[in-house]
């Protein structure tokens, strides 16, 4: 069904059954130039937090689009629940950071990871945390991760993309069929109550349709990696005082060790009285029923007791990544490009990368400032990071299985001192073991755009990739590093929608030449002059030019003899060779 648009919406996208015929107009910055008849600038298929995210930051830029989901929207199975750190940066740029914190998870509720045998058995060990309320930020970042479910981060995404009001929705929708044309895409849609199809042309389309991605399908993208690594059911459940039923300290997640391996975990989904078992089997297909599965908890909790199940999802575990993340006009974002384990929470907050590294370049190329290069970097530089991230959670994965290979010793499972200090010894290895997965800093800030046509190296190496730690680098391709001017003023809070060149000092060069090639050009530019010695320390050049994503694009100490070719590779117009060989010289 068709949701309706606000008023100030229908005006942009005539209530998607004619084409715009004029320009408008969102912060003195034109929504579309009409070279063809469209109804929307951007067709979003698909309605998760990748889709939701992607619509409010095409909005933030404002570029109107139309988002179509085949469901209500409701989420009952909530499929990821750590909001990370890069994440909440974006959170942070868009002003939502409190609707995040306030969306629902009780942010008291301890975030412990304990492995034990059963609720009411032994426990192993345990990786200490603070509740979200009380955990520390790292150094690194002006925010830290967030524990929100998606039953809860979509709810805050939606609002989100409705807040510009250039985003209208279409819920139980699917994508029928679509033709690739030269300057748009016409889609064929169909309600899915009442059967009616209607067709949307679009300037361009992407797929946030997930897994089973439909447009993935008909542009026949093969995905390359591990097809099968588990086959896992997952049981929410609704239990008020499950922490009353038990011995042991609260915690966030349990995993469950018997005498076969690893085979289940438990997470607060709610942090109050929801909980989500996943009940982890092999490369066998096979769905348990409802008594096989209380039957299961029953074993993990220790004990019987009263529970209602609200859900039930089997699902397979995959290590996944799309071959090419899309076309000229039509792009694949999220699991449609990408799947992956769970195990480090690197699946949705991957997907959220993608949305953002898309969208300001959609934005230049539907404003006229990007070349051809601009779009075509996209797969460039989010499929390798896709690759490292599914990768890593694959390993997340197996060191969580691993009792199931290593055959722990039966001992462990028994009474007595000599069985005690067996326990004691495999937790220790066991907690060892798996703080690799619970500190991975590195994996979410990272990340380097390395090879990117629209970056301009610098001629220096590129840093160690790193997992459990990180160091900040202003090196061209990398997020640009955090460092705060003010109370509660990161240097981050500068970037979002435009490029902008950092000017740090009085001795740096003057930036006029920037300001003037970037106005011939149409580019959005900003100037920002900072007068801290910490910050220019950090970045380490005297001029940084930062993209709209918040990644480095450039940097030196001196003005570059062409300036307007610089612009020209970031925004996608030139061979960046051409400005390598500027910096050579320089």
């Amino acid at each position: 069904m068709i949701a309706q648009p606000s008023a100030s919406s229908a005006s942009i996208a005539k209530n998607l059954s004619n084409p715009i015929d004029q320009v408008v107009s969102v912060n003195n910055r034109p929504v579309i130039s009409v070279e063809t008849d469209v109804d929307v600038p951007v067709l979003i298929v698909g309605g998760g937090p990748i889709g939701l995210a992607l619509a409010g930051d095409l909005g933030f830029r404002g570029i109107a689009s139309h988002l179509v989901e085949r469901t209500d929207g409701v989420v009952h199975q909530p499929k990821m629940d750590l909001v990370g750190i890069r994440t909440m940066e974006y959170c942070r740029r868009w002003g939502i950071v409190p609707w995040v914190m306030d969306a629902g998870y009780n942010r008291d509720y301890p975030q412990d990871c304990a492995w034990v045998t059963s609720l009411n058995g032994y426990e192993f060990g345990r990786e200490y945390f603070a509740s979200p309320r009380q955990e520390a930020g790292p150094p690194q970042s002006p925010q830290k991760r967030e524990r929100c479910p998606q039953n809860f981060f979509d709810p805050v995404l939606k609002k989100f993309a409705e807040r510009s009001t250039l985003t209208t929705f279409g819920y139980q929708t699917e994508l029928v069929a679509f033709e690739e044309r030269a300057d748009h895409v016409v889609a064929t849609l169909r309600d899915i109550v009442s059967g009616e199809e209607r067709v949307v042309r679009a300037r361009y389309m992407v797929g946030c349709d997930g897994g089973a991605s439909v447009v993935r399908d008909r542009l026949g993208i093969k995905m390359s990696g591990e097809a099968t690594l588990t086959f896992t059911t997952n049981v929410v459940f609704r239990c008020d005082g499950l922490e009353q039923l038990h011995p042991l300290k609260p915690a966030y997640r349990y995993i469950f060790i018997g005498p076969d391996g690893t085979w289940a975990t438990l997470v607060a989904i709610n942090g109050r009285d929801q909980w989500r078992f996943s009940l982890v089997g092999d490369t066998t297909r096979r769905t348990p029923d409802e008594a096989e599965v209380r039957k299961a908890i029953h074993r993990a909790v220790g004990r019987e007791f009263d529970f209602e199940i609200l859900s039930m999802l089997p699902w397979v575990r995959r290590q996944l990544v799309a071959d090419s993340y899309g076309s000229q006009r039509v792009f694949l974002a999220g699991d449609s490009a990408h799947l992956t384990s769970p195990t480090g929470g690197f699946g949705m907050n991957t997907g959220i990368q993608d949305a953002v590294n898309l969208s300001w370049k959609l934005a230049g190329a539907l404003d006229g400032w990007g070349g051809p290069d601009l779009l075509r970097s996209y797969e460039v530089e989010q499929r390798p990071v896709a690759i490292r991230n599914v990768t890593e959670a694959t390993e997340n994965l197996k060191r969580m299985l691993s009792p199931r290979v290593l055959s722990p010793d039966p001992l462990i499972f028994e009474q007595g001192e000599q069985a005690e200090r067996a326990r004691a010894e495999f937790g220790d290895q066991y907690t060892e073991l798996m703080r690799r997965e619970w500190f991975s800093i590195g994996i979410h800030l990272g990340y380097v755009y390395e090879n990117s046509p629209i970056v301009v190296p610098d001629g220096t190496p590129p840093p160690v990739d790193t997992v459990s730690t990180y160091e900040q680098t202003a090196r061209p391709g990398s997020r640009a590093p955090h460092i705060w001017l003010a109370p509660d003023r990161s240097i981050l809070d500068e970037f979002g929608r435009d490029f902008v060149l950092l000017r740090f000092g009085d001795d740096a060069p003057d930036p006029t030449a920037f300001t003037q090639a970037a106005t011939e050009r149409g580019l959005p530019l900003h100037i920002v002059a900072i007068a801290d010695e910490a910050a220019r320390t950090l970045y380490d050049a005297l001029l940084v030019l930062v993209r709209p994503d918040g990644q480095v694009a450039w940097r030196s100490d001196t003005l570059p003899a062409d300036v307007g070719a610089i612009l020209d590779v970031v925004r996608g117009f030139a061979d960046r060779s051409q400005a390598m060989a500027q910096g050579d010289a320089a």
